[in-house]
């Protein structure tokens, strides 16, 4: 069996609750429009029901302008610092590989978790996003890190999960946000594990070994 060494994670809905932040954003978009946020909630909660990118189809649907993301509606989960030292006391190296606008690492040392990840590959510095593997191959490259030795958390299936099954790695679903009402349509899909929280990572087989 592989050893796991690195452990990537994305930010939005995996480090941080970003749900206020998306509340924000649908209150942006209809404003001055005969949407309402119930009509708008519940359209993407259906795309995303049926496998889509919920929030992109629901804007497409009712003909909106995607608004600016406001990143000072984010804030980390409750067991996210304590899971992160967690794993860096076991031995485990932490990356980040994540569709952000610029100042990521910036955000990161503000929430008080920069000092935990040794790369951070973010789509805007990079200028590649997921779901293009070319970032994960990037961040692997960074972290001189083999697929195999690696696992990719994060909520979104079809950024997150699918390519990096596709290159190799393990991969951990958190079901935070509208990833909750993901479905799992195919095979290349279906993560290795999935968790309700971060803290549960910490108790997955392939995590539970300490490398030190």
């Amino acid at each position: 069996m592989n050893a796991i060494r690195w452990v990537f994670f994305d930010i939005g809905s995996t480090l941080v609750d970003e749900e206020e932040a998306y509340h924000h954003r649908i209150r942006d978009m209809i404003r001055g429009t005969s949407v309402t946020f119930e009509q708008f909630s519940e359209k993407r909660i259906q795309y995303a029901k049926a496998g889509y990118n919920g929030d992109q189809k629901a804007i497409e649907y009712f003909a909106l302008n995607k608004t600016p993301w406001h990143s000072e509606d984010e804030v980390p989960f409750d067991d996210c610092e304590e899971t992160l030292r967690t794993l860096c006391d076991k031995g485990y190296q932490l990356g980040i590989i994540a569709n952000q606008k610029p100042g990521a690492k910036g955000r990161l040392d503000a929430w008080g978790l920069g000092r935990y990840f040794s790369v951070i590959a973010s789509s805007a510095e990079l200028g590649v996003s997921k779901p293009d593997k070319g970032i994960f191959l990037r961040a692997l490259a960074m972290a001189n890190c083999k697929p195999e030795n690696a696992v990719m958390v994060g909520d979104r299936l079809d950024n997150d999960i699918r390519p990096a099954k596709e290159l190799g790695m393990k991969t951990i679903q958190i079901r935070k946000g509208i990833a909750v009402y993901a479905n799992l349509s195919c095979g290349a899909e279906v993560p290795d594990f999935t968790v309700d929280s971060l803290s549960e990572i910490l108790s997955i087989p392939c995590l539970i070994e300490e490398l030190l």
